[in-house]
């Protein structure tokens, strides 16, 4: 049985693993923040992301889910859509 989180509580998780992780500036972490183009991460980086997020909900996101996911509130909404 996994885990209910909030919204919130996967936004900050997200917004923890994106900082701390990827060394990205705080302040750039927004929910419409494109994940390729304002945030700069590349595929490598998406597996990466995709893999941290696992280990956090103890489930795996299907390759052709994270194909779709372009911003944070993207990657909320999938972990969200996952863990139901």
């Amino acid at each position: 049985m996994s885990k209910e989180y909030t919204r919130e509580e996967i936004y900050n998780k997200l917004h923890e693993i994106l900082v701390q992780d990827f060394e990205l500036d705080e302040e750039l972490v927004k929910p419409e923040a494109n994940l390729f183009e304002d945030l700069e991460l590349d595929s490598i980086d998406a597996v990466d992301l995709a893999v941290k997020l696992q280990f956090f909900t103890n489930k795996k996101i299907s390759p052709e889910n994270f194909k779709e996911i372009r911003t944070v509130d993207d990657v909320v909404t999938a972990v969200e859509e996952l863990l139901k």
